[in-house]
């Protein structure tokens, strides 16, 4: 069986980006029940598409007419994905099924997810991503960062609230592990501005242009001596191919939600592995079952730099899994169940629902 839920969990602290201000995670769960596995997944979307041109709405009309027959005819992840194929786009939608398959599997042969990909460190460096706000409260925020022990700092940026931020920041935490994410607020005429940011002794500025701009970012490149991270610019091998060939990428951030899930996510590391392209998991404000998922991700050979794993309660007063995870000196261990580890408060879960149904019988 396969049902859906849709829940809505209020962010601790509202995360303002260039792409707008969050202040709840509507978030669609998917469950499936086979025997005594439960599988879960979570789409990365939001409301509104404003992140990119997928939403809520979207997720559960792709499942609803697309991927819910292909679950029936198989479910293996890979064979998912393959049949998933003749569907353009929409990798968010794909991923929360993808996703929620390799749970399943992971507990069909009952091994931990981080061990069933294959490649597992057994932890994560962990960073965290701080949204805007006034100076002072983000000068309160990279301090209690810095004494929590985050491996990496990054503060969301857009035009206008930049240059300034990023003086304040390194006159208090001259060094510090920063970086910076643009989330595409900026154009090719505002080279002079990223230049500037040359300045700041960051460990890479991410996405500053268009998710199409490969050129553009080619162009900034090779005039900074910052490495240049992308993000909603890196969709699949192929667009990373398309980068490195261009020479608009040093690092790049994978979001398992965003990519299509964990194979496409996993094709995506060895691929920047082989062309020496540092990696790091990113997330979207996931509730607890998406976060496990990056995790595990985040705890493989392949990634070799902090991301932004930070525990569930940096987000939420309470999330809708059982489990929590805790940050040790700057790193946290995926869970040793099978799966990827948590369970449901199917308590919470009820008393937060806005609306849910079965979707297989």
């Amino acid at each position: 069986m396969l049902f859906y839920s849709k829940v809505s969990l209020p962010l601790i602290k509202e995360f303002r980006t260039s792409f707008g201000t969050e202040k709840n995670r509507n978030a669609l769960i998917f469950i499936m029940r086979e025997g005594e596995i439960e599988a879960y997944g979570e789409a990365v979307t939001e409301e509104d598409p404003l992140y990119g041109y997928e939403d809520n709405y979207s997720v559960m009309y792709v499942v609803r007419k697309y991927l819910v027959d292909i679950i029936k005819s198989t479910k293996d992840p890979e064979k998912f994905m393959e049949k998933a194929e003749r569907i353009k786009g929409h990798l968010m939608a794909k991923a929360a099924i993808e996703m929620m398959l390799w749970d399943y599997v992971a507990k069909e042969e009952e091994k931990p997810l981080h061990k069933f990909i294959g490649y597992s460190k057994g932890e994560a460096d962990v960073g965290i991503s701080i949204g805007m706000s006034s100076i002072e409260d983000m000068l309160n925020s990279v301090r209690s960062a810095v004494s929590s022990g985050y491996k990496r700092i990054k503060v969301k940026i857009e035009k206008g609230y930049d240059l300034e931020i990023l003086k304040a920041i390194r006159e208090n935490f001259p060094h510090i592990n920063l970086s910076v994410d643009a989330n595409q607020a900026y154009s090719r005429d505002d080279f002079k501005i990223i230049e500037e940011m040359d300045t700041f002794n960051l460990a890479y500025i991410e996405q500053p242009l268009q998710l199409d701009d490969l050129n553009g970012h080619a162009f900034i490149r090779k005039r900074i001596q910052t490495p240049l991270c992308l993000d909603e610019s890196i969709t699949t091998v192929r667009t990373l191919s398309n980068a490195i060939e261009l020479g608009a990428v040093d690092i790049i951030n994978i979001k398992p939600g965003r990519v299509g899930g964990i194979g496409p996510s996993i094709n995506l590391m060895e691929d920047a592995k082989e062309n020496d392209i540092g990696v790091w998991i990113g997330g979207m404000l996931e509730t607890g079952i998406g976060r496990s998922f990056n995790i595990s991700l985040a705890s493989q050979k392949y990634v070799n730099m902090p991301g932004d794993t930070s525990p569930n309660s940096r987000y939420f007063k309470k999330d809708i899994t059982n489990e929590m995870f805790q940050m040790v000196d700057g790193k946290i261990k995926p869970y040793e169940n099978s799966g990827i580890g948590v369970s449901l408060d199917y308590r919470f879960v009820k008393m937060s629902e806005m609306e849910g149904g079965k979707l297989i019988d």
